[in-house]
């Protein structure tokens, strides 16, 4: 069984916002979603910080990797430029800030860890504690639809997600689903596998779902791509394209 929505929100405002931002939380948000999905990794001080990519340049502007700076030298750069002039100022957001603004606002989140390299099982542990003492209460409850996910294509920081916060379910990363996936899961704990949809047959699909795993593929943009997907049993999907592929469009 899925507990979770089914649609998520990819990076937060996929190709209607900057990604990783708080402009673009909100985007989803007023697009009606209560699932996102974002990515976590650490500053130079193990602040964990919102952003994909472990160095500057792409959707940050400045040089260098994220781990050459602090957290708040990293809030005060320019995360929205990049995408257009409207979101100039628009600055990388801290873990803290996400999960405040999600739990506000009743959003449910899919947190993929995604350690710089050589940072794997610090971010993992770094990242579920931080975790974990936010959601102690929801933990103490059992209440699993409101509880984060974790998924990460490192098993090393899932390893230490899994030590740091056994209660807070994980989820295992693949391009293409591999033959020894289920093993992988099985180690780790995995309660579900998320895949590249581009790579995932309908055999793969229902192998997985037989074991008794979820499934959700990233990133599908295409609504006939989305209706095939969840006839072949994925339980969720993450997406771009917010304006074709609504929070509600695997239910309707």
């Amino acid at each position: 069984m899925w507990p979770y929505p089914r649609v998520l929100a990819h990076r937060g405002g996929g190709k209607l916002a900057p990604e990783n931002t708080m402009a673009g939380f909100a985007s989803g948000f007023a697009l009606g979603f209560a699932g996102v999905e974002f990515d976590v990794m650490l500053a130079r001080d193990k602040v964990p910080v919102v952003m994909h990519d472990p160095y500057l340049g792409r959707t940050v502007n400045g040089a260098g990797h994220v781990y050459d700076y602090d957290a708040h030298e990293l809030a005060r750069m320019d995360a929205g430029s990049w995408f257009s002039r409207a979101y100039a100022g628009e600055r990388v957001p801290l873990f803290d800030e996400v999960v405040s603004f999600c739990r506000r606002h009743a959003i449910w989140m899919n947190i993929e860890i995604k350690p710089a390299p050589g940072h794997e099982e610090e971010t993992g542990r770094v990242v579920a504690e931080t975790t974990r003492s936010v959601f102690a209460e929801e933990i103490a409850q059992r209440g699993a639809g409101a509880i984060p996910l974790f998924s990460s294509f490192s098993e090393t920081a899932l390893d230490a997600a899994m030590v740091a916060a056994p209660d807070i379910p994980r989820a295992i990363l693949f391009k293409a689903v591999p033959p020894d996936w289920e093993l992988v899961a099985d180690r780790i704990g995995a309660v579900a596998i998320h895949c590249n949809h581009n790579y995932l047959t309908p055999e793969a699909a229902q192998a997985i779902k037989a074991a008794g795993y979820g499934l959700l593929c990233y990133t599908v943009n295409n609504p006939a791509r989305a209706r095939l997907l969840a006839g072949w049993g994925v339980d969720a999907l993450c997406t771009d394209r917010l304006d074709l592929i609504p929070p509600a469009f695997l239910t309707a």
